[in-house]
């Protein structure tokens, strides 16, 4: 059995910081890549950020670009989110997901968290 619990979500300001931390257990975690994606109210579910099995490739959606950091430590079995210079429009549902990449780009497996509310409100 794959599990994957969030946690680390909250209330922030416009312009803050958040790290979104994502546990695994009972799986070989360094066999998959990993990825957070995110869902806000009334919008679909999109793609935010993967990491490639090693941690040696990483890709992010243009909206966080510049802004986000993923990263994983095989080791503990962690996959991090790191948030800054959060924006109003970042509010959502933040979920971990484990999946595979390939050249044509990162596919999302069935294994995911329950999710991590994020709220970005002055």
């Amino acid at each position: 059995q794959v599990q994957l619990v969030e946690f680390g979500g909250g209330l922030v300001q416009p312009g803050g910081s958040l790290r979104l931390s994502c546990a695994a257990s009972e799986f070989t975690f360094s066999s998959y890549a990993m990825s957070w994606y995110r869902q806000a109210p009334g919008k679909e579910r999109e793609l935010v950020a993967f990491i490639t099995r090693a941690g040696s490739t990483t890709n992010y959606a243009d909206s966080v670009k510049g802004r986000f950091t993923i990263s994983r430590d095989n080791a503990k079995n962690m996959v991090y989110l790191q948030m800054n210079s959060l924006k109003l429009e970042d509010t959502a549902v933040h979920y971990c997901n484990a999946g595979r990449y390939r050249l044509d780009g990162y596919r999302a497996g069935d294994y995911w968290g329950k999710g991590t509310l994020v709220t970005v409100s002055s």
